[in-house]
């Protein structure tokens, strides 16, 4: 029976989400111990992969079980029971053909941040960036939206079939003091949100230009290759 899980995380407790054989504090080392404990053997496959400290509030995974476990509800409140710094929001029978990266349409991420240092209780959460242009912002947000190479705006390490990608929407919020970034696209290459974010904030403190930004999205230099802090970074949500 294969099963689809949306899942959070809190990801200051963990080396990120896939499994590394020099660590076994992973996501996926985690909850693969927690299944097995349940003689449920099998692997997990998430929808992308998160880094070190970065959170989710809306992970999907798929995995198989044996048809015994018809009580998903039983199941995810077990799980839930065994785990620490995770927990299953929803289990459900996956549709046929069913792939959490696959058959993912768009992914949504969230970036928070503070103008202000975060407190001591928010700094695994939260992240920092001085005061800035909001206007400037929004007109950086801007640039990446649409189809591009995003050749420029990774970090290297993982094997990729092509850099493109589309982003349907960059947008910044305020809500009081705290201070978000979303970006939905049909994929993100890794760490490229992370340094979407630390570049246009950049930008909005006037660090880089507008032109710059164009022009390393057009391939012609690259400017910057710096990473916001991963503390302040969600993956907010999957949409299938």
């Amino acid at each position: 029976m294969l099963l689809k899980a949306v899942i959070a995380y809190d990801g200051s407790y963990f080396e990120g989400f896939q499994r590394q054989t020099r660590t076994d504090r992973t996501i996926t080392t985690a909850i693969e111990k927690a299944l097995a404990s349940l003689n449920i053997d099998s692997q997990i496959t998430g929808s992308g992969r998160t880094d070190s400290g970065v959170h989710a509030t809306g992970q999907v995974i798929h995995f198989e079980a044996p048809d015994h476990w018809n009580d998903l509800k039983k199941l995810r409140n077990i799980l839930n029971r065994k785990l620490e710094h995770i927990a299953f929001k929803h289990i459900s029978v996956a549709p046929e053909g069913f792939h959490a990266r696959f058959s993912a349409k768009r992914r949504i991420y969230r970036y928070i941040f503070r103008t202000t240092p975060p407190s001591v209780f928010e700094s695994n959460y939260i992240s920092h960036y001085p005061p800035f242009d909001t206007a400037m912002l929004q007109n950086a947000l801007k640039l990446f939206e649409g189809r591009h190479d995003f050749g420029y705006f990774h970090k290297s390490g993982s094997q990729i079939h092509s850099s493109i990608r589309e982003i349907y929407r960059a947008r910044y919020l305020r809500r009081g003091e705290y201070h978000c970034i979303y970006f939905e696209a049909n994929g993100f290459l890794r760490a490229q949100v992370r340094m979407m974010v630390d570049t246009a904030m950049k930008c909005a403190n006037g660090e880089l230009t507008l032109e710059q930004i164009s022009d390393q999205l057009e391939h012609k230099n690259r400017h910057t290759t710096t990473l916001a802090p991963p503390q302040g970074l969600y993956l907010a949500r999957i949409l299938y």
